[in-house]
């Protein structure tokens, strides 16, 4: 049996088990990652290289920074914001949206959906609204603010090494070019049509796991103070990273000691912040995506869609079909592990084309962040189903018009912002 075979079994193996869950996403990255060295498709030097990865690091360091926000209370301050701006209904979604979208984009898109749901069951039993109202625009948030930067969720990371491959990258703020009028109209439809959309149910006061609020007043005030300006000083960082020289792992690696240095966090909570599920699922599926590459499997997929496609296939149609397969994909399976799967065959597809690969990844990463459907598509979904009291079929109520909002938005965006044969 081929490499190429056998790669595109493990594949296979990998989307069943991502769908299915059956077992966990980063035993399943590393059953693949050991498959591939038993099989020889991959020496184990290649296999594990994903570990040590620079975007590796990137991640375990910026779980520490956004850590340290949430375990001093400044991340639950900057929630309590929303009482401030919003009088109605209306008003305090758009307010939870806006503050939630804004802050995933910085911090860990489950962190910020975990520490703020709380926040808002509280502003729900103190406003009298219900908080079904309220948690689902919260988690969808979340969602769509993950791509306002090149740090906002794990996807944006894995299709950046993917792009580092051919010796390309996308620029810290390149993703909110879609993204930030994706979250405007989101944000624009939930408080108007969108509305009567959103579930209603009651919910007990001791329903779900989100129902008592963490106490805060004793961190100091210096530890809040230091961990924000942290914060501001690593973004700092990674914004001017060609004009410094310093690479955004290093950045953040540096925020992340000074934040242990000083006590802010200590190494218990810094190592508890870490998602090792992350990080594994992350690692993992890198060795496919160089199993991918070196056994030509990629190239076989891409040869494949292009051939069902025809000789002279439409960019506009491709993007399309990606973006929409992504889509699929992300709301019957971690989006995190839809981006890992298929970056690397959006990346031999815009190779076989000719294509600038920005163009096809970037509709790969837009789209895998579409999970807003089904209460599996990401960790925050599920999240709030006990909170809310929802059942499966409100996430496609509500989120379907959703995704029809992205898939229409990004259409008209990316071929203008990303053209597939720019110049041409």
């Amino acid at each position: 049996m081929s490499s190429a075979v056998i790669t595109l079994l493990f594949l296979l193996f990998a989307i069943v088990m991502f769908v299915l869950e059956k077992i966990p996403l980063g035993v399943t990255s590393m059953i693949v990652c050991i498959g591939l060295v038993l099989t020889g498709v991959l020496e184990p030097a290649a296999a594990f290289e994903g570990f040590v990865n620079s975007n590796v690091i990137l991640f375990v360091a910026m779980f520490v920074v956004g850590g340290a926000l949430f375990e001093t209370g400044v991340a639950n301050d900057i929630g309590g914001l929303v009482t401030k701006f919003a009088r109605t209904e209306r008003g305090l979604i758009v307010a939870i949206m806006l503050i939630v979208g804004l802050m995933s984009g910085v911090l860990s898109n489950t962190g910020t959906a975990a520490v703020l749901i709380p926040v808002v069951i509280g502003i729900a039993a103190k406003s009298g609204y219900r908080r079904s109202r309220l948690l689902m625009p919260l988690v969808f948030a979340a969602a769509m603010g993950g791509n306002l930067t090149l740090i906002g969720a794990p996807g944006n990371m894995i299709a950046q090494s993917t792009l580092e491959e051919v010796g390309l990258s996308f620029g810290f703020f390149d993703y909110a070019i879609v993204g930030l009028p994706i979250l405007a109209c989101g944000i624009l439809f939930y408080a108007t049509i969108g509305f009567r959309f959103l579930p209603n149910h009651e919910t007990k006061d001791e329903e779900g796991i989100f129902s008592e609020e963490r106490d805060f007043s004793k961190v100091p005030k210096w530890k809040k103070a230091v961990s924000l300006l942290v914060l501001l000083g690593t973004l700092l960082g990674m914004i001017f990273e060609k004009q410094i020289g310093v690479k955004l792992y290093v950045t953040g690696c540096v925020g992340a000691l000074v934040l242990v240095l000083t006590g802010v966090i200590s190494e218990k909570e810094a190592l508890k912040s870490i998602d090792l599920k992350t990080i594994f699922l992350f690692g993992g599926t890198l060795s496919l995506a160089e199993a991918l590459e070196t056994s030509g499997a990629g190239e076989m997929i891409a040869d494949s869609v292009l051939g069902v496609l025809g000789d002279n296939p439409s960019p506009l149609l491709l993007t399309f079909i990606v973006f929409i397969l992504c889509c699929v994909m992300t709301n019957f399976m971690s989006n995190t592990a839809t981006t890992a799967l298929l970056a690397p065959i959006c990346l031999s597809i815009a190779q076989a084309m000719g294509a600038d690969p920005k163009a096809v990844l970037m509709a790969c990463v837009i789209g895998g962040s579409c999970a807003y459907a089904t209460p599996i598509g990401m960790p925050a979904n599920t999240m709030v189903m006990g909170a809310g009291g929802y059942q499966f079929k409100d996430y496609v109520k509500a989120g379907l018009p959703l995704i029809l909002i992205a898939t229409v938005v990004s259409m008209i965006i990316l071929p203008l912002a990303f053209p597939f044969f720019p110049g041409s």
